[in-house]
């Protein structure tokens, strides 16, 4: 299951970093991807700057519009929503649906060809196609507990 997060403003790299850090604490959420609009290079835009997530350093490359989750079931959405409120005092919508692809396409097989076969099952969905991968998407692993 999936749900949008939807703010009723761009995120500025330090609102989207304290977010996504707080966002983590919680059991049950598989997949976290952010979206937005596409910076410009660090040396012409302050917010292209690397936010640090569960001690990994990320380049944020784009200036959060909505945020999307891959949730194991509805029981989460209230803790979600309580993290959201303290970090979006200007409002926010969650919508429920699908949003994040599940599985490999035609277009992936096309773009990566042999190659496919070694990309993550949990990197489905995740980037653009017509992005290089290692240029889109970073894996933070969770730890077993």
């Amino acid at each position: 299951m999936d749900i949008e997060i939807f703010p009723h403003r761009l995120l500025s790299a330090d609102t989207t970093e304290r977010l996504l850090n707080d966002l983590e604490g919680i059991e049950g959420i598989k997949r976290i991807v952010i979206q937005g609009q596409r910076l410009p290079p660090k040396e012409i835009n302050e917010n292209h700057r690397t936010i640090i997530l569960k001690g990994e350093e990320i380049d944020l490359q784009v200036q959060t519009g909505r945020i999307l989750m891959d949730i194991e079931d509805e029981e989460i959405i209230e803790d979600i929503r309580t993290i959201c409120e303290d970090h979006l005092p200007f409002g926010f919508n969650i919508h429920l649906g699908t949003f994040i692809r599940k599985q490999k396409t035609v277009t992936d097989n096309i773009k990566y060809g042999e190659a496919l076969k070694q990309i993550p099952e949990e990197m489905v969905g995740l980037t653009d196609q017509n992005a290089q991968l290692s240029e889109r998407a970073t894996i933070i692993k969770r730890e077993k507990q």
